[in-house]
């Protein structure tokens, strides 16, 4: 197999977004639609990985990752002025060029990979991906010789009464042989009413030349779709969370309701977990085996141990140990580590905190830049006082301690291994190990 070079062409506005940002950084299950693109091209394992990049090229690149080439396109004149502008990256390339959009974020590299080799196996100069539809109209027709190899592309108010009734269209997405690609583009004029360079005018001009131009169609109409709307995206998010969950089912997963629930395409959940309806898993989330996470969560950026339960909660940017029990109504703010077997209960809010094995936070309280140890409870309603108006301070919090309900503790402060703090106490100063503390503000119990 030849050397293969992709180039995702990622420059325009969206102008039927309605939006300032660029289109191709609208998000569909989690991600950038390029971010979708560019991640389906690097499964090919390209030589080249390039995205043309136009409107707001530094807010493109900065947010799409891997290991990437961009190109800028000054002036938007057309997809074949796009592609013109990485001759320079490609001058010495030989081999195979493949050309896809930032904006079909429900491409698969399975067809991709069914376009290049094709192309490569039949010694083609063009060979492009179409999908047949019942209603071909406003889109390019595919003419075709008796033979079947590719003749021209006929845009649909371009067509006679006979290539009208061509069902099969152009998708735009299409490979070249790299040395004859930039020979065609030297050939192909901006005439027509955009006055832009058609890329799908090179395959015109290489079938002129009596070369192999050839096609081929897409299992799924779906995965060639380009979104050009809020309405298709929408219509796309729905396609790929569909995909997702259909994954996780076939690894082992139960998803009680798949239509109400909304996994983002990087989200990896082991097998017997129990995902229920109306739960959000976001970004790179990571859930272990025999976990349930029931309805109304919002879980994101978070790594959950196995056999967790979690309740109508919120938990961004955390950690949480096997058996742990979340909610309902828990809060865990970025920073959060939760231990082994431990419970974060109903109302209550953990911020930059690590929280140990077998410790209990069960209800209303606010831990916040805290380290606390193992088997450890924290009474009802409970504080961390960590904010003095102008900076942040550290509580510590030891093993088998009891924090008594309404508790106080005004950071900077630490309160030993075994040591208790009585009902509504305000702690200002360290309490000693095996140390009890009563009263406002709280002295050791021996002292009232």
């Amino acid at each position: 197999m030849s050397e293969l070079a992709i180039i995702t062409l990622a420059a325009g506005k969206g102008t039927r977004m309605k939006s300032d940002l660029p289109k191709v950084l609208h998000k569909v299950a989690g991600k950038s639609m390029v971010q979708h693109a560019v991640d389906t091209a690097d499964k090919l394992n390209p030589i080249h990985n390039i995205v043309v990049v136009g409107y707001k090229s530094n807010q493109v690149e900065a947010k799409t990752k891997g290991d990437l080439q961009f190109v800028m396109q000054e002036e938007q004149l057309g997809t074949g002025h796009a592609v013109m502008q990485t001759e320079d990256r490609l001058s010495d390339f030989e081999g195979t060029v493949l050309v896809m959009y930032g904006d079909t974020p429900l491409l698969t590299a399975n067809t991709l990979d069914e376009l290049v080799t094709k192309h490569q196996q039949e010694d083609a100069a063009a060979t492009i991906l179409t999908a047949k539809i019942d209603d071909p109209s406003g889109y390019g027709r595919i003419v075709r010789n008796q033979s079947g190899q590719v003749v021209k592309i006929v845009e649909d108010k371009d067509t006679t009464v006979d290539e009208a009734k061509i069902k099969e269209i152009n998708t735009g997405i299409c490979c070249f042989d790299s040395q004859l690609l930039w020979e065609a583009l030297e050939e192909i004029t901006p005439n027509n009413e955009q006055g832009e360079y058609y890329l799908t005018d090179v395959a015109g001009v290489l079938a002129k030349q009596e070369k192999n131009v050839t096609a081929v169609v897409a299992k799924d109409r779906e995965e060639t779709v380009g979104v050009n709307t809020k309405v298709h995206l929408a219509k796309a998010e729905s396609i790929l969370r569909t995909r997702v969950c259909n994954k996780h089912l076939q690894q082992g997963v139960t998803i009680i309701d798949p239509q109400n629930t909304y996994i983002d395409s990087g989200v990896e959940i082991g097998r017997d977990s129990i995902i229920y309806p109306f739960t959000f898993l976001e970004g790179d989330t990571k859930i272990g085996e025999e976990v349930i996470v029931g309805p109304r969560n919002r879980i994101k950026d978070s790594i959950i141990g196995n056999r967790v339960e979690i309740e109508a909660s919120t938990v961004v940017d955390s950690q949480i140990g096997a058996g742990t029990v979340i909610g309902p109504y828990a809060y865990l703010r970025p920073g959060t580590k939760v231990g082994r077997d431990a419970k974060i209960g109903d109302f209550v809010e953990v911020k930059q905190s690590e929280i140990g094995d077998k410790t209990k936070v069960p209800h209303l309280s606010y831990i916040g830049d805290t380290t606390i140890g193992e088997k450890t409870n924290v009474g009802a309603g409970s504080i961390t006082a960590n904010y003095d108006g102008q900076d942040k301070h550290k509580t510590v919090i030891g093993d088998n301690t009891f924090i008594g309900s309404d508790t106080t503790l005004v950071a900077p402060i630490r309160v030993g291994d075994n040591a208790a703090t009585g009902a509504g106490a305000v702690v200002t100063k360290d309490v000693e190990t095996d140390q009890t503390v009563i009263g406002v503000p709280a002295k050791p119990k021996d002292d009232n």
